[in-house]
C-alpha cells in the first residue's frame, strides 16, 4: 500500500483482436479504453511487446503508446513492457526521450528480459536464440544511463532522452527480476496476470533485498492481476471463457484471436490443459461488484500490493469497458474515496 494508504489501480492492455475483428478496429478500442480509464480514475495504462501473435495489435509498443498518450490527457502511458534484449538501449531511449518530450510528466518504461514471442519470431528479430538473460542486467544499466543527464565527455548521447529521467521499472514472473529491481532501486511489476507461480517469493525478496536510489527511496511493488467484472457472477463466468480459451490456444502452439465466450469449457479441455491454464489464470477474480470486492481485498490483504495492474480480456468491447468501469467503483470503496480525480501516481 502508498504511503497515501491508498492501492493505485491501472490498466494492461495488448490490443487484443478478436474473431471476425481487424487490427484498426483493436487499436480504436485501445484508445477509447484509455480514455474511459482516464475519467474513472485509473493511474496508468500500459502497452505490451509480443510478437507474431495474431491475437495481439501491440507489438511496436512505443508507437502506440504515442497514440494512447495523445489521445489523453492526464492518464500515465507506457510499456508493460519492453523486451529489452529484443532492442539496442540507445534506440529504446531515443523512442521513450521522444515520448516523455511530448508529453511530460506522463510516460512509463516498463522492462521485460523475455523475447515476448516464438523461436522464429527471435530469429527475425536478429536476437540469440540461445541467450541467457544474463546480459540483461547490463542493458538495464545502460539504458538508465541514456536518461540520465548527460556526463561530459560521453561520446554516445540519447537525443532526446538525456536528462528526461523517464521512470524505469523491472518487470518479471520469476525472483530474477525482482532481485535486480531491489538491486537498482527501481519499482517492480510481478506478471501475476499469467504466471502466479513465483509471486510471494519474489516480492518478498524484492522488498527484503531493495536499496535506495536516486529513483526510488522505498520498495514499490506492482501486480498484475487478471479481473472480469460483470453484473453477476454467473454473467463474469461466462465471459472468462474467453481468456481460457486465449490461454487454451496458447497452450496448444496455436494462432490465436480472441475468441467469443462459451457456455461451458466442458468438451473444449482435457483434463490436462485445464489445469495448465487454471495454474496460469490462478489469481483471477471474476464476478459481480461484491464478489470482485471480498477478492480484491483478501488479495490486498495479503500481498500489501502498492498498485493492482488489470487485465480484462473479455470478447466484446462494451463488455471490457464494463467490467473496468465496475472495478473503478470498487477500487474507490476499497480506498474509502468517491473521486479520483487528484488520485495520481508519484512513482
Amino acid at each position: 500500500m502508498t504511503a497515501d494508504g491508498r492501492t493505485r489501480f491501472s490498466v494492461l492492455d495488448l490490443a487484443p483482436v478478436k474473431k471476425n475483428g481487424t487490427i484498426a478496429e483493436s487499436f480504436s478500442n485501445t484508445l477509447d479504453l484509455a480514455r474511459h480509464c482516464e475519467r474513472w480514475g485509473y493511474t496508468r495504462f500500459w502497452l505490451a511487446e509480443h510478437h507474431n501473435m495474431a491475437g495481439i495489435a501491440s507489438a511496436a509498443t512505443s508507437v502506440l503508446i504515442g497514440y494512447v498518450a495523445g489521445g489523453t490527457s492526464a492518464i500515465r502511458v507506457g510499456s508493460g513492457g519492453v523486451m529489452l534484449p529484443n532492442h539496442a538501449p540507445l534506440v529504446i531511449a531515443e523512442q521513450f526521450g521522444t515520448l516523455e518530450t511530448l508529453y511530460p510528466g506522463r510516460i512509463d518504461l516498463g522492462l521485460g528480459r523475455a523475447p515476448g514471442t516464438d523461436g522464429a519470431a527471435i530469429r527475425a528479430l536478429r536476437r540469440d536464440p540461445n541467450t541467457t538473460g544474463l546480459e540483461f542486467p547490463d542493458q538495464v544499466a545502460e539504458l538508465l544511463s541514456y536518461l540520465a543527464p548527460a556526463r561530459a565527455g560521453q561520446i554516445v548521447r540519447a537525443v532526446p532522452g538525456a536528462g528526461t529521467n523517464v521512470p524505469v521499472w523491472l518487470l518479471g514472473s520469476s525472483t530474477f527480476s525482482a532481485q535486480l529491481a531491489a538491486f537498482l532501486g527501481l519499482p517492480f511489476a510481478f506478471a501475476g496476470h499469467f504466471a502466479p507461480q513465483e509471486m510471494r517469493q519474489a516480492i518478498a525478496l524484492y522488498r527484503e533485498q531493495f536499496r535506495s536510489s536516486e529513483r526510488l527511496e522505498k520498495p514499490y511493488v506492482m501486480i498484475g492481476l487478471p479481473i472480469i467484472a460483470a453484473a453477476t457472477d454467473e454473467e463474469a463466468q461466462f465471459l472468462a471463457t474467453t481468456p481460457a480459451l486465449k490461454f487454451l490456444q496458447l497452450i496448444r502452439g496455436e494462432p490465436f484471436l480472441l475468441s467469443p465466450p462459451v457456455e461451458s469449457m466442458d468438451g473444449i479441455w482435457t483434463a490436462d490443459e485445464r489445469f495448465l491454464v487454471s495454474a496460469k489464470l490462478a489469481l483471477s477474480i471474476v464476478g459481480a461488484p461484491d464478489t470482485v470486492a471480498r477478492g480484491l481485498t483478501a488479495f490486498l490483504e495479503e500481498t500489501k500490493a502498492d498498485e493492482i495492474m488489470i487485465n480484462s480480456d473479455t470478447y466484446d468491447h462494451a463488455h471490457r469497458l464494463r467490467s473496468y468501469e465496475l472495478v473503478s467503483e470498487i477500487m474507490k470503496r476499497i480506498n474509502g474515496v468517491t473521486e479520483f480525480s487528484e488520485f495520481r501516481a508519484d512513482c
